[in-house]
């Protein structure tokens, strides 16, 4: 089976961009990440909501310069285009919106049927879900560019699918870091290494959605969105926890870990035989040609 893709032509997504790309969203975002974590500045004041903010999109914008660079304005066009493709099953927009949902429900009943009393639900009323989402999904561009947009693609061209979408999960995983030292996030101080094995996990629902929606970043997005917007209500975060290095987390963290890889599972065996097929773009003439 094979999904088209008119985003990306066969040169750029063999293009040795990748390294440069892993580095620029590294280091754009540690550097403005830790500069708050470490210096005293207040994670809530101006200063550092503007260093927050452009740590989170420094994977769009790394894709979005090194597009540019490129294949200059065509390119650009090509790679931010799947942000507004929006023409897909209604039956995926269900999937963005319920699957963190799911697996949080799933693991409350599970530590229900196995320890005989329900985890600790969040206090966040319900309805306001669903206007977070709708808040937070366009943001997500600033991530989805980059990882699935630019990077996927290209990584897939090697790996295959399924592979690709492990290797991203890790990369993808690793690069927030900085985000467990940075006081008042979600993330301060909780074990990252589970993280990383959940984005891991999450890597590769993402990835099966991208290519069963012909590549549309904002059902990515939309994913990425409800996903940050729903997974506290069962939160897993061990209150005043401070290995950040370890392994201790709660046992709702557990059984999610648990069932988000049981769906990872399933969806790297629906990938097999999945190939993002891409079509000729044509770039932008670089200067005077050698020809006559």
């Amino acid at each position: 089976m094979t999904t088209r893709l008119e985003s990306l032509d066969e040169a750029t997504v063999r293009s040795d961009g990748l390294l440069r790309f892993f580095l620029l969203a590294y280091a754009l975002m540690w550097t403005c990440f830790f500069i708050v974590a470490f210096t005293g500045i207040s994670a809530r004041g101006l200063l550092g909501s503007i260093l927050l903010l452009t740590g989170a999109f420094a994977p769009g914008l790394s894709a979005t310069c090194l597009t540019a660079r490129a294949d200059g304005k065509t390119g650009v066009k090509a790679l931010l285009g799947p942000v507004l493709q929006w023409r897909v099953s209604a039956k995926f927009y269900s999937f963005a919106l319920v699957y963190m949902v799911a697996i949080k429900l799933g693991a409350a009943a599970i530590h229900r049927l196995g320890t005989g009393a329900w985890p600790r639900f969040g206090e966040t009323p319900l309805y306001l879900i669903p206007v977070a989402i709708a808040i937070s999904t366009p943001f997500q561009a600033g991530e989805e560019v980059g990882w699935r947009g630019y990077a996927l693609p290209r990584v897939a061209s090697r790996f295959g699918l399924g592979r690709a979408s492990l290797i991203l999960g890790l990369i993808w995983g690793c690069w927030h870091l900085p985000q467990f030292f940075v006081r008042g996030a979600d993330t301060y101080q909780q074990s990252f290494p589970v993280f990383v094995l959940q984005v891991a996990a999450l890597s590769v629902a993402f990835a099966w959605v991208y290519a069963r929606t012909n590549g549309s970043l904002l059902l990515t997005m939309l994913l990425h969105a409800s996903i940050n917007n729903s997974k506290d209500i069962v939160p897993s975060a061990v209150p005043n926890e401070t290995g950040t290095l370890g392994f201790k987390v709660s046992l709702i963290s557990w059984i999610t870990l648990g069932l988000l890889w049981a769906c990872a599972v399933y969806f790297l065996v629906k990938m097999r035989g999945l190939v993002l097929v891409t079509s000729p773009v044509v770039a932008q003439p670089r200067g005077p040609s050698n020809g006559t």
